[in-house]
């Protein structure tokens, strides 16, 4: 088996597994990812940005707050896998890390919006 077709394969199989692949009777309306990880028609009101801020630091915190239960439970003596920690607060750092940035990319966004003239 050649490496091209175990990847067509792989992909026709992760196809199948998407929403609505398959279905005859698939939404006409385009969906729209949310941070929630749901899908939401593109005509539908669009929610607020703060609440779509608030999902973002909960998500984040939730990361924090499991990669610091692991990580007592490693040094408890309760699990013995240490990559699981590690790798739980390396996915907190970079989740963190990207919650700045957009922080950051909003913050710029805002201040060139207030230098504009009217």
């Amino acid at each position: 088996m050649s490496l091209i077709s175990s990847i067509g394969g792989l992909q026709s199989s992760l196809l199948n597994r998407l929403p609505g692949a398959g279905r005859i009777d698939a939404p006409a309306t385009p969906m729209l990812p949310r941070i929630d990880g749901t899908a939401s028609p593109a005509g539908a009101s669009p929610t607020n940005f703060s609440s779509v801020f608030d999902q973002l630091v909960s998500a984040v915190d939730a990361k924090q707050t499991e990669a610091q239960d692991i990580t007592r439970q490693v040094l408890m003596g309760q699990n013995d896998q240490l990559h699981q920690s590690v790798i739980a607060m390396q996915e907190a750092g970079v989740a963190f890390q990207l919650m700045v940035e957009v922080r950051n990319k909003l913050v710029d966004s805002y201040q060139e919006l207030m230098r504009m003239p009217v």
